[in-house]
């Protein structure tokens, strides 16, 4: 998987506490999930899937106490 770092990605960070990740066109919502919680030991709220030009992407939406830009940060990525 792959975090999006676009400036729409960046907006929905610091608006609705949500990342963007490319991930495997086989991945299910479950797995996406499964991955996110162990990589970066965090609480997801919601998570949706989009199917763009043959990629994946999903929007993972984090719980309140969690802070998407806090994980961002953590990837150097902000």
């Amino acid at each position: 998987m792959k975090l999006i770092m676009t400036e729409k990605a960046v907006m929905l960070i610091e608006a609705e506490n949500t990342l963007v990740f490319e991930t495997a066109m086989i991945m299910k919502k479950d797995e996406i999930k499964k991955e996110i919680t162990e990589l970066f030991d965090v609480k997801i709220d919601k998570i949706r899937a989009l199917i763009k030009n043959n990629k994946k992407y999903a929007y993972i939406k984090l719980k309140g106490d969690t802070l998407a830009i806090d994980v961002a940060t953590k990837l150097g990525l902000m």
